[in-house]
């Protein structure tokens, strides 16, 4: 039997949290905002956004030129970087895509953004990435946007 995944957010590659908070704001009207986090052991800058319908998105920066997501920034590539999902159980859940031909690109780490949840990220064979989140509820707090954070 499969793990249970639960859609959490939208990944999306931006060179500053500022820039991308901005666009989301004005085009589809992200209005609610987490705290920004620096995560040492991913290398990235995020924030999460939610708009009104209830859809949250996952801002990603690098903070140094070797984070994972900085070649993808100056190529222009997976940009729309990757769904994530939580799950009660990530070496399970692993398991689960790995039987589904999915590649592991990296190995579980504890993220800031998670209050140091595990995730891990794989490469489907679909050509795009998801992340696995060992968390079952989310973690994100939202506050309405007022001005630029």
């Amino acid at each position: 039997m499969a793990p249970q995944l639960n859609f959490d957010h939208l990944g999306l590659v931006c060179a500053e949290l500022a820039l991308g908070r901005s666009f989301l704001s004005r085009t589809i009207s992200v209005r609610d905002w987490t705290q920004a986090v620096t995560d040492p052991i991913q290398k990235v800058h995020v924030q999460f956004g939610r708009d009104s319908g209830g859809m949250v998105y996952e801002l990603i920066a690098p903070t140094a030129d070797d984070s994972p997501i900085a070649a993808s920034l100056r190529a222009g590539q997976n940009i729309l970087n990757h769904m994530a999902y939580r799950t009660r159980d990530i070496n399970a859940a692993a398991a689960h895509l790995l039987d589904g031909d999915c590649i592991a690109v990296s190995m579980p780490n504890p993220a800031v953004a998670f209050n140091g949840a595990l995730i891990q990220f794989f490469y489907s064979p679909l050509n795009f990435i998801i992340e696995l989140i060992e968390q079952d509820r989310s973690g994100h707090n939202f506050t309405p946007l007022a001005g630029d954070q």
